[in-house]
């Protein structure tokens, strides 16, 4: 369950054990999605003063990416501790960037939103498929964990300066 009763909230704090489904309509066209059930979200919610409330929790799940080397698709393992702050509307934090709105009048917190939000920044921007990825060639794109491509080494005019001096001590 990721909406609660503001108005329980506010005499007890709740736990949190619920999945944020892959097929759940918070999630956008060009969102990284989670794989397999979607994303695991545990954790305490709990008031945190008149109109503020506060989740301590954890974030777990794997996401599909490319490798940021070769290209092909790595599934990689996101695990993320995660600590929120929602306030209502007219609350002096609600305005920050770090803190959820509440609509005015709400009757329940939806935490979908800022789950889908902390899963964003939580998937890697740059995977890896393995650390000995050697990635593409530069100049035919031919993989080269298949194997080497046919294209001469290619050098950088820059760099013939200190190849001159590295010849001529050899």
């Amino acid at each position: 369950m990721l909406c609660f009763d503001i108005r329980s909230l506010e005499a007890r704090a709740e736990s949190v054990d619920d999945v944020l489904d892959t097929s759940d309509p918070v999630w956008e066209a060009d969102d990284t999605r989670p794989v397999g059930a979607g994303v695991y979200v545990t954790g305490r919610l709990s008031g945190a003063g008149h109109g503020r409330f506060y989740l301590s929790g954890r974030l777990e799940g794997a996401a599909v990416t490319s490798c940021r080397r070769c290209l092909n698709e790595v599934t990689v393992a996101v695990s993320e501790d995660v600590h929120l702050l929602f306030a209502e509307s007219g609350v002096d934090e609600a305005g920050e960037d770090d803190v959820f709105p509440i609509p005015a009048g709400a009757r329940e917190l939806d935490l979908r939103p800022a789950v889908r939000e902390e899963w964003l920044l939580a998937v890697p921007s740059f995977a890896l498929c393995r650390e000995e990825c050697q990635g593409l060639c530069v100049t035919c794109g031919a993989d080269r964990n298949t194997g080497a491509c046919t294209c001469p080494p290619s050098t950088d005019p820059r760099w013939a300066g200190l190849r001159e001096l590295r010849d001529a001590d050899a």
